[in-house]
């Protein structure tokens, strides 16, 4: 038996509200796909009885891992390999040029699933900032069940295939069992906290990077708008926010200036934000590679995915 029509809006209803997130008719294969394995964890060989079970119930616990099941999106190291050469190119000798080879980078990235982005990050800026500079980042995502994994840093040999070169894996991992494990000082410059980008932003800005990757097409365009806002809080004025390959503030948000960086872009806050916490430096704006144009020129809106 399918899934049927109450099953699947009863889900999607549950996930907007939860996450934001837009689960539009023609998804019930996702949602099938996705719930199968909770329900054969609970001896239900049919996924549109699990969710009437799931609805009977209101408990809690099943609720949160329905959201769970469907908000864990796919991720590997370096993934379209862009941002990062931008991060290497563009962001850090700016900012290294700005304040000094001494200064102190933080780093959020959003939505990060299992680790492999924030890994991905702090091995990047491991080899690209000068030895006398530090840098701590910020993960978050929306699962505890993600984050638990993220922050036992093991993964298997078939995850570090994907995308993980071997002259990072010899440097950064050790052996452990049949899998690999992150190295203990790469992983005490990566600090996991659940959240969800519906809320405030979390504690620990102002940020100099936000990655947030591959997030903003599963939103309506009102709810892109509100995340977009929240970022601006809490980044530096002279801050860089990472998007998808297929993500834009453009049309989106007016308050942010895309620039190029290497083969890619980067998106800068044109709007003042808040200044710093108490006790932290406000740093001096970074001078990147091309002028910031006073208005960004009028473009045709980009609608919700």
């Amino acid at each position: 038996m399918g899934l049927s029509p109450e099953s699947f809006s009863f889900v999607a209803d549950l996930v907007r509200r939860r996450s934001a997130i837009q689960l539009a008719p023609g998804k019930e294969y996702l949602v099938e796909s996705r719930l199968l394995p909770l329900a054969r964890e609970e001896g239900i060989v049919d996924v549109d009885a699990y969710v009437m079970r799931v609805r009977g119930g209101g408990r809690e616990a099943d609720l949160v891992r329905v959201v769970e099941a469907l908000t864990t999106n796919e991720t590997s190291w370096f993934r379209d390999s862009t941002p990062f050469g931008a991060l290497r190119s563009t962001v850090v000798p700016a900012v290294v040029a700005t304040r000094g080879p001494a200064t102190r980078l933080r780093v959020w990235s959003a939505a990060c699933s299992t680790g492999q982005e924030p890994y991905s990050i702090a091995m990047t800026l491991a080899d690209c900032l000068p030895s006398s500079a530090t840098f701590d980042i910020l993960a978050t995502d929306l699962s505890e069940q993600v984050l638990t994994r993220a922050r036992a840093g093991h993964y298997s040999q078939l995850e570090v295939n994907r995308g993980l070169p071997a002259p990072m894996l010899v440097r950064h991992f050790g052996r452990a069992g049949a899998g690999w494990e992150v190295a203990q000082q790469l992983r005490s410059t990566v600090t996991f906290r659940a959240h969800n980008l519906l809320d405030a932003p979390p504690a620990g800005g102002p940020f100099d990077v936000v990655f947030l990757r591959n997030v903003l097409i599963y939103f309506d365009l009102p709810t892109k708008r509100a995340i977009l806002r929240r970022l601006r809080q809490v980044l530096r004025p002279d801050g860089a926010l990472l998007l998808g390959a297929a993500e834009t503030t453009i049309g989106v948000d007016d308050d942010w200036v895309r620039m190029p960086a290497g083969v890619g872009s980067i998106y800068r806050p044109v709007r003042p934000v808040p200044a710093a916490a108490p006790g932290l430096p406000q740093p001096r704006t970074a001078t990147w590679s091309v002028p910031t144009p006073a208005v960004p020129a009028p473009v045709l809106t980009r609608g919700a995915p």
